[in-house]
């Protein structure tokens, strides 16, 4: 169930309306929104009637949702939670399409801030780079740790864009939350539910990455333990689902990633290089992207592909972002949005 409040409302009727939903045998999850108060009641409430808050002060309405996923769930067709994740933007809502983009792994301080300075002179607004990877592979490149936490640190201090990593472990949670902007869970990690409930306990913004063999439904349930934890800021990231196909390392579902909007409030983004695998497919996949209404574009780019230490096949380079950016802005222009710092002229 989940009881939404007017926009007057006080914070004396919030926690009367909590005390209610406490004493009909839920628990009471209460979500500060830009315009409103929104209280979800968590449990089983199919036999609970939210008639009962109707005339509750300060109640605007109340609404039983039968799907699983109640906090992550879309409350009417017009809602969409915007999540900030830098200190000059936010994603979802009507923030426009944001780009962030970077190199699969840190590999040395060279390589990162070259990667930072042209992902910000094309326009993007974050940086991504992992510096701790999970690989198949246990002899493969596992990333460079805190030392590379803190090229990502001094990354952001030159060029202040915001930064977004990856945690592996609940362990790391507060080392990575020092550093980065926004915690990533990566696709093998999407049910980790230990790590989602401590990502969701970080109080940072999560990128939640739906996990390789993962339906719709899972991903909503794996955001549903971030923002049960107490964090409504969850952004959704579509990165492709292994299949049959063998002519992209995954399969792109661009249909999941407006499903996901669909019905959840929450932004959803798309990482077309993961979703591919191939660095020729990524930008027509970014501009169908932009062109079905994704919040977010998460692009691996890097300075030198041929000598990455991973991911290079699906890394663009940088001059590839820079001729990329100004058409996205065109394409999000045409569906009555913006990109976020770039001009579609």
């Amino acid at each position: 169930m989940i009881v939404v409040m007017r926009p007057d409302a006080t914070r004396e009727q919030v926690d009367d309306v909590c005390r209610r939903v406490r004493e009909m045998g839920l628990r009471d999850q209460p979500i500060a929104g830009s315009d409103l108060w929104v209280i979800a009641a968590i449990g089983e409430d199919r036999k609970k009637d939210p008639d009962v808050f109707e005339h509750v002060p300060g109640v605007e309405r109340a609404i039983r949702v039968l799907a699983p996923y109640k906090l992550a769930s879309r409350k009417d067709p017009d809602s969409a939670t915007a999540v900030a994740i830098g200190p000059d933007w936010a994603t979802g809502g009507d923030t426009g399409v944001a780009v962030v983009a970077g190199p699969c792994s840190v590999e040395s301080r060279d390589q990162i801030l070259e990667s930072a300075r042209r992902a910000q002179a094309a326009g993007a607004v974050g940086l991504r780079g992992g510096a701790f990877k999970p690989r198949t592979n246990p002899y493969s490149f596992q990333g460079l740790g805190k030392e590379g936490l803190e090229l990502l640190g001094e990354a952001r201090a030159v060029t202040g864009l915001a930064v977004i990593t990856e945690v592996l472990a609940p362990a790391d949670v507060d080392l990575v939350s020092g550093y980065a902007d926004c915690l990533q869970v990566g696709a093998r990690n999407a049910q980790n539910f230990r790590l989602l409930d401590a990502v969701g306990r970080s109080g940072k913004p999560v990128l939640l990455k739906r996990g390789m063999s993962m339906t719709v439904e899972e991903t909503l349930q794996a955001a549903e333990y971030v923002l049960a934890a107490g964090n409504p800021n969850v952004v959704i990231c579509e990165r492709g689902v292994r299949t049959f196909e063998a002519h992209a390392r995954n399969t792109l579902s661009l249909s999941a990633a407006v499903e996901l909007k669909q019905r959840s409030h929450l932004p959803v983004w798309v990482d077309p290089s993961q979703g591919t695998g191939h660095a020729h497919l990524v930008p027509a996949m970014c501009r169908a992207a932009v062109a079905a209404g994704i919040d977010g574009l998460l692009i691996e780019m890097h300075p030198d592909p041929a000598h990455a230490l991973t991911d290079g096949a699906q890394s663009i380079t940088p001059d590839t972002l820079d001729e990329l950016m100004p058409l996205l802005a065109r394409l999000a222009e045409a569906t009555g949005r913006s990109l976020q710092g770039v001009r579609s002229g």
